[in-house]
């Protein structure tokens, strides 16, 4: 057992809550808000801006350039200075582009905005997860990334009705001061609240043992086998959750804008749902000897299942369907606390931000590449987009789900496997 989590086991249930827990749930709350939210703002933005579906694709997108470019940066910067400084910084930053997206005129300024607010978002989860590993015993670390992402699925929640109804109040620009304002008063919190992490966990290697660090994890070939399929799976649920579930919705269900982020709030709620289930069913299997890779390929199929009856265009099950697809959808989380226990803790920043890049990589490209397939189609009379496009566009991502899912199955790697032993 290492110094930092002899420390960890020394600290009460109640002091991680409020210490650790609490503030870093927080900002994934911000971060999957500001990622969720123009899912609802998108009618918005197009008419106000005059964009069409490539255009609001990439401009929604821009906030996932800046987010998985940031990553590898982030887990350098997480194992050298640790993540409350890291982090309270980063949601300084996301404040800064909430402001230039609040008062933007054009695409590119939104462009610009949102990108900054990606950056800033980018660590929202690892920050936490990484706090998890210095303060939290290894063998309920599941667990504990479970509730911060649960925290994250209020973030998705309330970028549904709660955020329509700050539209409607404020406008969209108004409704994005407001959320510059709470940023900051996050980073505030987090930086007075959090303690520093124990003098052990805070070894500083130079820039070329960094690098060489980040070396070892993408040329590990169980690295390789595990992120394409969680890659593929985690980044397509985030580029259709965030943009692309709200038209469809609107175009296939026919629902009308209050009605969508209904839906959309009960996916949000299906993503809460599905982040505590995963986490506690995997803590709970965990104590039985079940790894967190077998647990996590159940979850995804299911996930996989979803995503194919949507193809069928199931409109009278559209709020079941799209509960489902939000609950399942980020089951690929469990394999960040594997990965960290097989590079070990003092890689453990870097081997979930090398993964989180591949995750936003994907998601980057899914939002972007189904707004120009849709656009492959002229827009219907009613001004939305053409059912068939969506059963394209979705169907080819969940077509490269199954291919890394073969992949993932020709060598899936035993639960207790450490690169230590390889």
């Amino acid at each position: 057992m290492t110094i930092a989590t002899s420390q960890a086991s020394q600290v009460s249930l109640p002091r991680l809550i409020l210490t650790i827990l609490l503030p870093f749930s927080l900002c994934y709350f911000l971060s999957y808000l500001y990622r969720a939210v123009n899912a609802v703002i998108a009618p918005n933005l197009v008419s106000d801006i005059g964009l069409d579906a490539g255009e609001l694709g990439l401009l929604t997108a821009a906030y996932l350039i800046g987010f998985a470019g940031f990553q590898i940066p982030l887990g350098l910067l997480l194992d050298r200075f640790g993540p409350r400084k890291v982090q309270a910084v980063l949601l300084c930053v996301g404040a800064l582009g909430a402001v230039l997206f609040a008062y933007a005129a054009g695409k590119w300024g939104l462009s610009f905005g949102r990108m900054l607010i990606g950056i800033g978002s980018a660590g929202g989860l690892m920050a936490g997860f990484k706090a998890v590993t210095i303060w939290v015993p290894e063998q309920r670390r599941a667990l504990a990334n479970a509730c911060i992402m649960a925290v994250g699925g209020l973030g998705i929640l309330s970028a549904t009705v709660p955020a329509e109804w700050a539209t409607v109040q404020f406008g969209w620009r108004g409704m994005f001061v407001g959320l510059m304002a709470v940023t900051v008063a996050v980073a505030v919190f987090l930086y007075l609240v959090v303690p520093e992490r124990p003098k052990e966990d805070a070894a500083k290697p130079d820039t070329g043992s960094v690098f060489k660090a980040i070396g070892i994890i993408y040329s590990d070939p169980v690295f390789w086998r595990v992120a394409p399929f969680v890659a593929l799976t985690a980044g397509s649920h985030i580029g259709v959750q965030t943009l692309w579930a709200g038209p469809w919705i609107r175009d296939v269900a026919g629902m009308d804008r209050d009605a969508v982020a209904q839906v959309l709030g009960l996916s949000a709620m299906g993503f809460l749902v599905g982040t505590l289930m995963t986490g506690y069913i995997a803590d709970w299997l965990g104590r039985k000897g079940v790894g967190l890779l077998t647990t996590m390929t159940g979850f995804v199929l299911a996930f996989m299942a979803i995503q194919l009856v949507i193809l069928l265009e199931p409109v009278a099950m559209t709020p079941l369907v799209w509960f489902a697809f939000g609950m399942f959808g980020q089951a690929g989380i469990l394999a960040y606390p594997w990965l960290a226990q097989y590079f070990g803790t003092h890689l453990a920043g870097r081997s979930n931000g090398c993964l989180n890049t591949l995750v936003f990589g994907i998601a980057f490209i899914s939002q972007y590449v189904i707004g120009a397939i849709i656009n492959l189609w002229p827009v219907t009379a009613a001004g939305g987009y053409e059912p068939v496009a969506y059963q394209v566009s979705f169907g080819l991502f969940l077509g490269l789900q199954a291919l890394t899912f073969i992949w993932f199955l020709l060598g899936a790697p035993s639960a207790h496997l450490r690169r230590e032993a390889t």
